[in-house]
């Protein structure tokens, strides 16, 4: 080889090294944190431009929502909210408007609406049905022995504040949108828990009816 050939062929190595370096650095770089304040413009105001409708004119004012098939948002999990965002996107969870909405979402637009309503207070709710509210009581504390039902408690805790990371907050709940998850759970139009499925489709109306009174009076 050419020794004054060599110099060169050091100097394009280098070259190449330095940019394997840049782009393994990139390509590992730590995630970016989540922005609560852009995460509130956007749920307050949307993105018109993105064709991103306001998420509070569905979700109420901080996640208080005020229409019983929509949901509570307010004070859910950071992690259950991404998750959802996330499986609105495919087929486990095909929603005709929340399944359009998310995938106009970046991932930085589901962390930053995610970290602002785990952020925010949950207005409580109530049960409405005096006749039914101890038969949910029983059911969400004990289960259905006979069923194979196991006790909502044990995953969503006693007090309805579900466990971070793994199981959503249910307390104060709108009944009607509890008794709609489920149903969706037993039929197989939301599949995105295989626990839920399983359980779901073994409670009666109902039973169903009874639980989603007694969590919407959960604090």
């Amino acid at each position: 080889m050419n020794r004054a050939f060599l110099p060169f062929l050091k100097s394009v190595s280098i070259a190449i090294l330095a940019v394997s370096s840049v782009a393994y650095a990139n390509e590992h770089a730590a995630p970016a944190k989540a922005d609560a304040a852009k995460g509130a413009t956007l749920y307050a105001n949307g993105d018109a431009a993105r064709g991103i409708v306001a998420c509070a004119s569905c979700h109420g004012e901080a996640g208080n929502s005020t229409i019983s098939i929509n949901p509570k948002l307010a004070a859910q999990h950071e992690a259950y909210i991404n998750k959802q965002l996330h499986d609105f996107k495919g087929a486990d969870r095909n929603n005709a408007v929340m399944t359009t909405f998310s995938k106009a979402l970046s991932e930085d637009d589901v962390k930053n609406v995610a970290a602002y309503l785990s952020a925010q207070k949950s207005k409580p709710g109530a049960a409405k049905n005096k006749e039914i509210v101890e038969l949910g009581k029983q059911i969400y504390r004990a289960g259905i022995a006979e069923k194979n039902v196991p006790a909502c408690a044990g995953c969503h805790s006693p007090n309805g504040v579900g466990i971070p990371a793994q199981y959503p907050r249910l307390a104060g709940q709108h009944q009607d949108y509890t008794i709609a998850q489920l149903t969706n759970f037993r039929t197989g139009t939301r599949k995105n828990s295989p626990q839920m499925v399983t359980i779901a489709k073994r409670m009666s109306d109902d039973e169903m009816k009874a639980v989603a009174d007694y969590m919407a009076g959960l604090k």
